[in-house]
């Protein structure tokens, strides 16, 4: 998988779930896929989330400081502050897309931080937001290929470039500005 995929609370939650063992290994696999790759993305937004309920759900089956430890891990991913600039986006995600005010806020977070792909099962799967696909961690496999995901290079010009043509053998000549344009 290419690209930063950002990740949901609900995401988290079943990672750790043992009350739903369908969906356990599945949300676990990704994010010790997403951590191992260094493509795990999520905002204080959603770490917020994570840990109420996780406290709520584990009860006193889960002490405090391992719940804040669960949590507290995923600092590591730099997760995206709750900020002015989250709160602006959002309201545009809000107003264009009609999503719920938290939902608008993981979308939000999830294109401020270039993500490809959120991975939460609170939003339709395969939808798209602004460039970020929609999936659910249970309908699409860590496994599968990613293409549809990848930006696709640009396609070589059918047109030779302008100028004499190059002897053999020459190296091109480097075109201000990055690539050289093709001919129409």
């Amino acid at each position: 998988m290419i690209g930063t995929v950002f990740v949901d609370a609900n995401v988290f939650l079943y990672a750790h779930d043992e009350g739903d063992p369908a969906r356990m290994p599945r949300a676990y696999a990704w994010v010790d896929h997403l951590w191992h790759g260094g493509l795990g993305r999520t905002s204080m937004q959603v770490l917020s989330e994570y840990y109420v309920n996780l406290k709520r759900i584990a009860g006193a089956s889960l002490p405090p400081e391992e719940a804040w430890e669960r949590v507290a891990r995923f600092l590591a991913w730099k997760p995206h502050p709750v900020d002015e600039l989250l709160f602006r986006r959002a309201r545009e995600i809000e107003q264009r897309w009609r999503l719920s005010w938290w939902d608008s806020m993981v979308m939000a977070a999830a294109q401020l931080q270039g993500c490809a792909l959120l991975l939460t099962e609170d939003l339709q799967d395969g939808a798209v937001y602004g460039g970020v696909t929609v999936r659910s961690p249970f309908t699409l496999d860590v496994r599968e290929p990613a293409p549809a995901y990848t930006v696709a290079p640009l396609p070589n010009p059918r047109h030779r470039g302008r100028g004499r043509p190059r002897k053999a053998g020459a190296q091109p000549p480097k075109a201000e500005g990055g690539r050289r344009k093709a001919e129409g």
